[in-house]
């Protein structure tokens, strides 16, 4: 059995595709599928949901801990090299055949693809938002002038400058618990976590504020998981002798258990947006796209077509926000049919505008201001 290939900038229709086709039940592989995950409680976590989703298609799956540099390094993720600091080692361990598959935080993973590696299935998206963890259940509205926010984010950094200038944003590491930790002891009086995490660990009701999507765009990704595994056609590795699987057909399965077209759609227009800007997954960045017919843009609860597609064999419409401070601090909103292209159109328009910091920039030749919306 064979199937096309899938690359992680691909259109999601090709993906459609490859799942309506006909999939053979595969037959056992002998061993559990060895599924490679960071050893971080968060990333156990996420990967322990793949495993079960698997189980319950009927395949035998174990946990393979993976320790990547930024699970054992303090510094910030800009120090140790941003892009790809949590997926290098997995990815290693895919070429090196110790794992017959990864799940990353999409957030994570570089846009660039990965040669002989293919992110075989996007599963359904967790709420995208951020969320502000504070002392005494204040809210980014309600915490007052001066109050110090932990972060290791850029991207929220930025956001948080235009939104409460007059806060103290520190810059931290480390895990759900350790950030929380420093509210609690008064280290801090707030840190700003992804709803996602805190819902995949079941500490969401930990979390004072809920941000809204016009007051914080999430990071191109965020909320999604991604599953990736080897391209091609060769065999897994130690298979009882009788037994013949290929990274052909764990792809198909993968694809066909877990693939959620409309979340695909949404991510792939959001990397796409970061892939044209050439900014990695550290930069002041935020991107989020919804169907187009969302009743109100700012909560990710709208409905989606369950597959992604407006009905007539074309992808349903996408309207993707974008804020980007690379220079200076601007948002641009645009709607589209076609993820990559949509992605790359609102990158160019924020790329081409002009700089309001520049007075020859500006039609009365004055002191230039920011960019908040288009």
């Amino acid at each position: 059995m064979t199937v096309g290939m899938l690359r992680p900038d691909a259109a999601p229709d090709r993906l459609a595709d490859m799942v309506d086709q006909s999939v053979q039940a595969l037959p056992d592989p002998g061993r559990p599928l060895r599924l490679g995950t960071r050893a971080s409680e968060l990333a156990t976590s996420q990967s322990g949901w793949v495993a079960d989703r698997l189980r319950e298609a009927g395949l035998e799956v174990e946990l393979v801990p993976v320790r990547t540099v930024g699970d054992v390094s303090r510094a910030s993720l800009s120090e140790i090299g941003g892009t790809g600091v949590f997926a290098s080692a997995l990815r290693q361990a895919l070429h090196e055949g110790t794992i017959d598959l990864a799940v990353h935080s999409l957030k994570d993973l570089p846009t660039t693809p990965e040669p002989g590696l293919v992110v075989a299935a996007v599963p359904e998206r967790e709420d995208p938002r951020d969320a502000l963890v504070a002392r005494d259940g204040l809210t980014l509205d309600t915490l007052p002038r001066g109050a110090a926010v932990g972060t290791g984010s850029p991207r929220r950094a930025a956001q948080l400058a235009q939104v409460r200038p007059d806060l103290d944003v520190r810059d931290i590491r480390g895990n759900v618990g350790t950030r929380i930790a420093m509210v609690r002891d008064g280290r801090l009086d707030a840190v700003v976590l992804a709803c996602a995490g805190l819902s995949r660990l079941g500490r969401l009701d930990e979390a004072t504020d809920r941000l809204d999507l016009r007051t914080m765009l999430p990071a191109p990704g965020q909320g999604a998981l991604a599953v990736e595994c080897r391209d091609g056609d060769a065999p897994l590795a130690d298979l009882p002798a009788d037994v013949t699987l290929t990274d052909a057909d764990l792809r198909a399965l993968l694809a066909q258990v877990l693939e959620h077209p409309p979340t695909r759609a949404a991510v792939t227009a959001e990397r796409a947006v970061l892939n044209r800007l050439e900014a990695g997954c550290t930069a002041p960045v935020g991107a989020y796209a919804a169907p187009a017919t969302a009743p109100d843009a700012s909560t990710p609860d709208a409905a989606a077509p369950a597959d992604g597609e407006a009905g007539d064999g074309r992808h349903a419409p996408l309207t993707l926000a974008v804020f980007v401070a690379l220079q200076h601090p601007q948002r641009h909103e645009q709607t589209g049919s076609d993820p990559v292209l949509l992605g790359r159109t609102v990158a160019e328009a924020l790329l081409n505008r002009p700089d309001p910091d520049r007075p020859a920039d500006r039609p009365d030749g004055g002191p230039g201001v920011s960019h908040t919306g288009a």
